[in-house]
C-alpha cells in the first residue's frame, strides 16, 4: 500500500509564501515523477507542477505558476516539496500531491497514487 501524506497547508496574505510537503511512504512502485495539483473551490483538479524522480531533475509548471512557485525532492526522506511565493487568492485551493509512475500519468488527473490534500487560502 501506498501513503502519500501531505503538509504545510494554511491561512497566508496576498504576497506571502508557502512551503508544502509530501511524504511518500509504503510498498512504492517505480516513481517516474511527483506531481503537485490543486482544486479551487467549484472547479476540477488542475495540473501545478511536477518533478522527475530519478536521474537528472526535470521539472515542468503550469503557466498560472510559473516563477512564483519551485518544486523540490529529497529522495533520502521520500519527499517532494513545493514552495510557493507571491501568492495570490486565485492560489486558493486544496492541493495534492500525486505519484506518476509513467509519463502518461503527469498531467492527467485519473491514475497514480494521491494524497489526501491540504488546504492553502490565501486571503486578507
Amino acid at each position: 500500500q501506498v501513503q502519500l501524506v501531505e503538509s504545510g497547508g494554511g491561512l497566508v496574505q496576498p504576497g506571502g509564501s508557502l512551503r508544502l510537503s509530501c511524504v511518500i511512504s509504503g510498498n512504492l512502485p517505480k516513481i517516474y515523477a511527483m506531481t503537485w495539483y490543486r482544486q479551487p473551490p467549484g472547479t476540477e483538479r488542475e495540473f501545478v507542477a511536477a518533478i522527475t524522480w530519478t536521474g537528472d531533475v526535470s521539472t515542468y509548471y503550469a503557466d498560472s505558476v510559473k516563477g512564483r512557485f519551485t518544486i523540490s525532492r529529497d529522495n533520502n526522506k521520500n519527499t517532494v516539496f513545493l514552495q510557493m511565493d507571491s501568492l495570490k487568492p486565485d492560489d486558493t485551493a486544496v492541493y495534492y500531491c500525486k505519484l506518476a509512475r509513467a509519463p502518461s500519468e503527469l498531467y492527467t488527473s485519473v491514475g497514480g497514487y494521491w494524497g489526501q490534500g491540504t488546504q492553502v487560502t490565501v486571503s486578507s
